[in-house]
């Protein structure tokens, strides 16, 4: 079974973190929560949702990892201009190892400058953002682009799970 990392910070949306978590976990796979400081409690942005971050982002290394998934809401926000976020995702990606992002997950994709000739989708507010990251922005419910999966809102949500655990 597979080991995915969760990367999540304070703000994120309830259920994108909530649902792939359980169904993860419900699959048989591992999922560990990991944030810019291990042990901090994280709260989603609707109050909904809590976790305990179980791993410090600098303590952890991509190739212990076989997939990640980055919920959104402004946890994305929260987590993109910490170097070691950004390093982490870069190391899943170099590996080619599934990265799920969600609603404003692909903020850190964009940081992470992964984009560039990638189909992508997101929160609709972001479809600029994410072509001028480079993106080719797709207005989908799931877009599968080689090693990565995205989504852009909680509705999205059946169709986002349906393909990480494909993947897994």
């Amino acid at each position: 079974m597979s080991k995915v990392a969760f990367l999540l910070a304070n703000e994120f949306e309830d259920s994108e973190m909530q649902v792939p978590y359980d169904e993860v976990k419900k699959a048989g796979h591992t999922a560990e929560i990991i944030g810019l400081k291990a042990g901090e409690t994280v709260k989603g942005k609707l109050g909904k949702e809590e976790y305990t971050t179980e791993k410090a982002i600098s303590d952890v290394n991509a190739s212990d990892y076989d997939a990640v998934v980055i919920p959104g809401g402004s946890s994305p926000e929260n987590l993109r201009l910490d170097e070691h976020i950004i390093q982490f995702v870069k190391d899943i990606n170099a590996s080619k190892k599934p990265i799920a992002a969600i609603c404003h997950g692909p903020q850190i994709l964009a940081s992470a400058d992964l984009l560039k000739g990638r189909t992508i989708t997101s929160y609709p507010a972001l479809q600029d953002d994410m072509k001028n990251a480079g993106a080719q922005f797709n207005d989908k419910e799931v877009v599968v682009d080689g090693n990565f999966i995205t989504s852009r809102t909680p509705d999205d949500e059946p169709a986002f799970v349906r393909e990480l655990l494909n993947v897994l």
